[in-house]
């Protein structure tokens, strides 16, 4: 369940971050555009997100150092729920004035790439090939990654015409609730697995 409700929203914004950029932003084209403004804005907002997605990699990084110390489970809880401070942030940028509207969205943003490959991006591999015991582990890890993508695809359809249909600042405020509600899932039915070897973990199973 946490990798599902991660991947809505790591999907959700990895695969439309240009499109709300520019819509949060303002850059939508209106008529009167060309298509050479058109395809202006379009490679200002990809811009946007290149600068964005760089976030990522630190993230990732970050997980990489931090997840011996400081335990998989702990780091998951904490980057779902900087997941959600970073959504609340860009929700909010709709509401707002430039140039504050702009520094929430890029903010919000940046906070969510960040804090998502930290925490459940990183983590929901490590703790779905641990924390299974060996008679099943394939099988038990094969079928978190393959419910996981349930959400990706889920988002890739749905997320298009919710953001069409509702706007940027709801969407992504229902992004927020399942952030909190990975964070919430996390923890209560939580098995922590760092320090652990696998034979531990089998007879624990």
């Amino acid at each position: 369940m946490p990798w599902f409700l991660q991947d809505l929203g790591t999907y959700g914004i990895g695969l439309f971050t240009p499109t709300i950029l520019a819509r949060t932003a303002g850059h939508e084209t209106t008529a009167g555009h060309g298509i050479g403004a058109t395809i202006a804005l379009d490679a200002s907002a990809a811009r946007g997100a290149a600068v964005i997605d760089a976030l990522l990699i630190i993230g990732v990084l970050a997980a990489v150092v931090m997840a011996d110390r400081f335990g998989r489970i702990r780091l998951q809880v904490l980057g779902f729920l900087g997941c959600a401070v970073g959504l609340a942030l860009a929700a909010a940028s709709p509401y707002a004035d430039e140039p504050v509207r702009t520094i929430l969205l890029f903010t919000g943003f940046m906070v969510f790439n960040f804090m998502t490959n930290v925490g459940p991006n990183a983590q929901t591999y490590l703790l779905a090939g641990e924390v299974f015991p060996t008679r099943i582990r394939g099988k038990g890890a094969g079928f978190a990654a393959s419910f996981a993508k349930i959400g990706a695809v889920l988002t890739a359809f749905v997320f298009p015409v919710l953001l069409s249909a509702a706007g940027t600042g709801p969407l992504l405020a229902l992004l927020v609730a399942t952030s909190l509600l990975g964070a919430w899932v996390t923890w209560r039915y939580r098995i922590e697995t760092t320090g652990m070897n696998l034979e531990e973990i089998d007879r624990g199973g």
